[in-house]
């Protein structure tokens, strides 16, 4: 499958997420919270605030002799790891499985020209596995995510060889993250990080490939009617969570006693 607009054409049901009103935490890795994703929706772009952008990154695999489900099942095992510095995703024990939860705990930036660094706010939450097959797997977000809608990460071949493509169909989720998206850096980040990890990718193989990316805004308007998902903002929130620690480990020890 060579993009997102066509996710498990010719698939069985097995590859897609079921279907559930709320997200559960599941396996959650040690020393992460789950106040992000426990209970919360996930929802697309249609139910964001900012304007609504398609991107798409690509890294062409020149002279790899592997077919597009080899590739992609190794980048699916190293997909935390191509991660840039500060970038963290924590895959299902189970492997990239429908339905399951990919953690991640990355810091949001709050200086445009360090997008290549890590950011100072913490933020830990994750994305739903919505659909996985041996040579794609999409993603959906949770509400209070920094972006509401989808990421397909695929593997075709094109022209003779093989290309791995991430593809990214999102608006903002609140008036603060789309204020970071503009004027933070945050939309920066998000591209150096995809630029990263498709060049990792392609280091993988020994390949000196060059990441290409285009972005299109497909809806310019902004959909006040979502302003008030800044109460589910899960750097806001993980930030609160962080301060509130010394006091929930007070308490804890007085209950204990």
């Amino acid at each position: 499958m060579s993009n997102m607009e066509q996710p498990g054409e010719n698939s069985h049901s097995g590859m897609w997420a079921q279907p559930v009103d709320t997200l559960s935490a599941g396996d959650m890795p040690e020393g992460l919270t789950a106040i992000n994703i426990q209970g919360r929706r996930a929802i697309g772009a249609l139910q964001g605030f900012g304007q609504l952008w398609k991107k798409t990154y690509k890294v062409r695999l020149s002279g790899v002799n592997r077919s597009s489900a080899e590739v992609m099942q190794i980048w699916k095992e190293n997909f935390a790891l191509f991660q840039p510095p500060g970038n963290r995703f924590y895959l299902p024990s189970g492997g990239v499985t429908p339905g399951k939860i990919m953690w991640i705990d990355s810091p949001l930036p709050v200086a445009p020209p360090f997008y290549d660094k890590p950011g100072l706010v913490p933020m830990t939450s994750g994305v739903m596995i919505l659909y996985a097959d041996d040579e794609s797997f999409s993603v959906m977000t949770p509400e209070g995510f920094p972006v509401s809608g989808w990421n397909n990460f695929s593997v075709y071949e094109e022209d003779g060889s093989r290309v791995a493509q991430v593809q990214s169909f999102e608006r903002a989720s609140d008036p603060i993250y789309e204020f970071g998206f503009r004027f933070m850096g945050g939309a920066a980040r998000q591209e150096f990080i995809w630029v990263h990890v498709l060049t990792q990718l392609s280091n993988h193989f020994g390949v000196n490939g060059q990441v290409t990316m285009t972005r299109e805004c497909l809806d310019p308007s902004i959909q006040w009617a979502y302003a008030g998902r800044v109460w589910q903002n899960a750097g806001m929130r993980t930030t609160l969570y962080k301060v509130a620690t010394p006091l929930r480990w007070f308490m804890n020890f007085f209950r204990g006693k």
